[in-house]
């Protein structure tokens, strides 16, 4: 990942409405929810959720599947990786003993 890239996914995640949506996807892996369900759940018109889902997909954060009528939006975990890893890649310059805490808070979730 480059730094527009990180950018732009900060930035689509960068707004409550859009992060609510991505955490949302993020738990429903690796099936995935219809657009009119992520809006249901967040209780946002569907007309606004179709908006800041382009969003996160214009940032590379999710990908929409049409299957028949309905399009199922899925998290795009390489990006999140990417971005993770982006983010702490040159952690504690090179002292991996002050990177620990961190690496040990994200292994239970996962």
């Amino acid at each position: 990942m480059d730094n527009d890239s990180a950018i732009s996914a900060l930035a689509a995640l960068a707004q409550g409405t859009r992060l609510d949506a991505f955490r949302l996807l993020v738990r429903h892996e690796p099936d995935g929810l219809a657009a009119g369900e992520v809006a249901r759940q967040l209780n946002i018109p569907q007309n606004t959720m179709s908006s800041h889902l382009a969003g996160l997909a214009r940032a590379g954060l999710i990908r929409a599947e049409r299957h028949s009528r309905q399009i199922i939006y899925r998290a795009d975990l390489d990006q999140l990786k990417a971005l993770t890893l982006f983010l702490v890649k040159d952690c504690c310059g090179g002292r991996a003993e002050l990177c620990e805490p961190l690496i040990a808070e994200l292994v239970p979730c996962c």
